[in-house]
């Protein structure tokens, strides 16, 4: 069953893209006929195969509809009690870690939902559901397990303000980043290079300017993400290796040996047998 699984392996960390060619590819699509009903049809297997990010989107509505439907001060509580806080994650952190991603504070999240069924669709349809969530989790979870341990120091040799154990500190933002950075393992080359400059830049001025532990926890994410996407690139390679090994080794043909054939000694002080019209060999008499 392994082997077989082996021979099959067929990884999408291994599948890159040429942002150009598929600029090109879209143009001469976009330019063919009855390109409405196309163009449905292609929102239509856009989110169909990306039904993670689909749900996260709806579940962030939900989510904002609640708060919308109750008081300022219900609201705020709910926030806090999902924070992934230093008090917070002291207590109850497994609860915390999963609730907070599901949470934003402020008004209708529309540039959440909209990157989740675009560019974090494009990724699960990318990746895989599976592998989409096991980035996005590592990004989240890790970052905030990284950001609450800072915190943590920070606080007890009174580098930071004590205010900072009970803030609040929701969203989807850290997920989304590991899964940005890991984005750039389906770029070739230059672009590869230019997509992770530019998120490097971002992130890093961001961090240097604001300084908050948000804006560390962002960074911390995108590091997560290239860390994550250069490990799964490196496995999946020595897979496809062993895959392609493998399958030489089974399709290879064995040179056929030459099996030499031995001719019965004839004695030159013998006459043949003679044969009778039967066939049969019959003794000569003297």
């Amino acid at each position: 069953m392994a082997s077989s699984a082996l021979n099959h392996y067929r990884s999408p960390w291994t599948r890159t893209i040429d942002i150009g060619t598929g600029r090109r590819s879209v143009l001469d699509w976009w330019h063919g006929p009855d390109r409405i009903y196309r163009a449905g049809r292609a929102v239509h297997d856009h989110l169909g195969g990306a039904p993670a990010s689909c749900a996260y989107a709806f579940t962030l509505f939900v989510t904002w509809w609640t708060l919308r439907g109750v008081s300022d001060v219900a609201g705020h509580r709910l926030i806090l009690s999902a924070s992934t806080n230093l008090h917070n994650m002291r207590r109850e952190p497994v609860q915390v870690l999963v609730a907070s991603a599901f949470w934003t504070d402020g008004g209708f999240p529309w540039v959440i939902i909209i990157g989740f069924l675009t560019v974090m669709a494009f990724a699960e349809r990318w990746l895989g559901t599976l592998r989409w969530i096991m980035v996005f989790v590592c990004g989240h979870v890790g970052a905030s397990m990284i950001v609450v341990t800072g915190i943590a120091f920070a606080v007890h040799h009174h580098l930071i303000p004590l205010h900072i154990v009970v803030a609040s500190d929701v969203g989807s933002s850290y997920g989304s980043t590991a899964v940005l950075a890991a984005l750039a393992y389906h770029l070739r080359g230059t672009q590869r290079a230019l997509w992770a400059a530019v998120l490097l830049g971002w992130f890093g001025f961001a961090a240097w300017h604001g300084r908050t532990f948000t804006d560390y926890g962002h960074l911390t994410a995108l590091l997560l993400g290239f860390a994550v996407g250069a490990v799964a690139v490196a496995l999946s390679r020595r897979l496809e290796r062993a895959r392609d090994q493998r399958a030489d080794e089974t399709t290879a043909v064995p040179p056929r040996r030459e099996v030499p054939t031995t001719a019965p000694p004839v004695f030159a002080d013998e006459d043949p047998p003679e044969r009778s019209a039967g066939g049969r060999s019959e003794p000569t008499l003297h």
